[in-house]
């Protein structure tokens, strides 16, 4: 299939981490709406299956997030392949166990590359061409995990909030330039998160009754996650869609009922400590 014989309703979405997990997931929901992937993965012969399924729109990109260089030529080659950019897939991540003590910063510094720094990158040679469009959406996968920290996983968190938070501020700059920022925080899906990917830290025994039972329980959960990824897809085609789209959209029980809890004790805190707070201005 030729860029002539795609429908001009077609998106053209640039998605990273496309080979499993949700990207896959991301990646197979575009192709059923009828849109155009360009893959973003570090080994493009994972996905030669697929692009041999939908010749002419899927097309495979070598891309390491934490490579300046490979995410340039990834977006040239979207663009060069399809025109225009339609929607960025921010997707690329694994995940991390280690109290704060216990990762080291060489481990701290590879999150934030790949799970900030790199999505960032990512997101920034991406936004010229949707502001000349006036169009378009960045999509990043976050996690509760952004929204929220536990013991066992405050690199992994850091990494997201730092996303989070960074991308709230980038929704309020490209609003009036017709762009969407959709910030997606899923909670236990059944992808590789939990599985290979799952990387470790150093343990440190004084530690083990807070960040032991995360530790074994994440690594005991793989496979048995409530969460589909293909209905988590699905859910951000839908949000996308909507007239006015979340800034945030939570999936899965999990995660919904955790934030909850979050917003729930940040509103317990400054009620509690209102008087201290509001005690700290100058006497007039």
């Amino acid at each position: 299939m030729t860029n002539d014989q795609i429908a001009d309703t077609a998106r053209r979405w640039l998605i990273t981490g496309a080979n499993s997990g949700f990207g896959a997931a991301f990646v197979r929901a575009a192709l059923a709406a009828g849109d155009v992937v360009v893959a973003g993965v570090r080994r493009p012969e994972t996905m030669a299956g697929l692009v041999a399924e939908f010749p002419g729109r899927v097309t495979a990109v070598r891309l390491d997030v934490t490579d300046p260089e490979q995410c340039e030529e990834a977006v040239k080659s979207a663009v060069a392949a399809h025109g225009r950019i339609d929607v960025l897939v921010n997707n690329a991540g694994f995940g991390l166990i280690g109290a704060v003590e216990e990762t080291g910063e060489d481990e701290l510094r590879n999150a934030m590359e790949v799970m900030f720094f790199g999505a960032i990158r990512l997101t920034r040679l991406v936004l010229p061409h949707l502001r000349a469009q006036g169009s378009g959406a960045v999509v990043q996968v976050s996690s509760m995990g952004g929204a929220l920290a536990f013991p066992g996983v405050g690199a992994y968190c850091a990494a997201k909030g730092a996303l989070e938070l960074a991308s709230e501020a980038l929704a309020g700059e490209v609003a009036p330039l017709g762009i969407k920022v959709l910030i997606v925080e899923p909670g236990a899906f059944r992808t590789e998160f939990a599985g290979p990917s799952l990387q470790s830290a150093t343990v440190i025994e004084d530690y083990q009754q807070t960040v032991g039972a995360v530790r074994s329980g994440l690594s005991g959960s793989h496979g048995l996650q409530p969460g589909d990824p293909r209905k988590a897809a699905d859910a951000v085609l839908a949000a996308l869609a909507l007239p006015e789209p979340p800034l945030r959209l939570a999936l899965g029980a999990d995660a919904v009922e955790a934030i909850r809890g979050k917003l729930a004790a940040v509103a317990a805190d400054l009620d509690n400590t209102s008087e201290l707070s509001l005690s700290t201005a100058f006497e007039s």
